[in-house]
């Protein structure tokens, strides 16, 4: 059953996910075509690093028996950033994605600070990444541990394999949010992967993260975290 938490967030302990990739013509795309193309554009004259690529929303979801099933489409990355940024004028439309959720073997939670170039630049999160289409697997379904990877390893330099992988997801459910939270543990204390991972971000062109965070308390939530990030990290110091 799903879990209320605090902001109007559910959250939901799922073992897998069977998420298709469906053909589906998005009205909202096609319709406000012009005024997606103006609201890009302007953010590509504040945001030089973001560019438009290809990326998947879902159309429609249900959990049901601890397995997260639904279908995704394929779109472009202006039309979802208008969609996001207008208040999700198409509430029946989702963006899912997988999160990172690291804990230190000191008993810090990783976040990353978005870098200035990036459309959420600004904003603290747990590693992840809208999924595109090369996350689609052999049996044309989205593979969200694929897209973690990816995700983790361009933004921190960590391999998925060397972290401790808990089972299942944590789905974190915030309006057209729909968050796959996946936790892990580390061998490492905080200071050790600070330092690593500033060493990857320093040796990167465009790092996607400006700086590393850890936190440890509620009291060190802050506004610039998402609204899933504030509900997952309470409800893991609440347990």
């Amino acid at each position: 059953m799903p879990s209320p938490q605090p902001h109007g967030i559910e959250i939901v302990e799922i073992d897998r996910t069977a998420i298709a990739i469906e053909p589906w013509r998005w009205h909202f795309a096609v319709e406000r075509r012009d005024d997606i193309d103006r609201h890009f554009a302007a953010l590509r004259q504040r945001r030089t690093g973001v560019w438009n690529g290809r990326v998947l929303l879902m159309q429609h979801y249900t959990i049901r028996d601890r397995v997260l099933q639904g279908a995704c489409f394929e779109t472009d990355y202006a039309s979802m950033c208008a969609w996001r940024d207008w208040n999700f004028p198409d509430a029946a439309v989702s963006n899912v994605f997988a999160g990172a959720a690291i804990r230190t073997a000191d008993g810090a939670w990783l976040l990353g600070e978005m870098a200035a170039n990036t459309a959420a630049a600004g904003l603290v999160y747990f590693p992840c990444g809208t999924p595109e289409p090369a996350d689609i697997d052999a049996d044309g379904r989205l593979d969200l541990t694929d897209n973690l990877k990816r995700e983790l390893k361009e933004e921190t330099g960590l391999a998925f394999d060397e972290l401790d992988a808990a089972p299942g997801w944590s789905v974190v459910i915030d309006r057209c949010y729909i968050a796959l939270v996946k936790r892990f543990t580390t061998r490492q204390s905080a200071d050790e992967l600070q330092s690593r991972i500033a060493r990857y971000l320093a040796d990167e062109r465009h790092p996607e993260f400006s700086r590393i965070r850890f936190v440890r308390a509620p009291g060190e939530l802050t506004a610039s975290m998402p609204n899933f990030v504030i509900a997952f990290l309470e409800r893991e110091w609440r347990q």
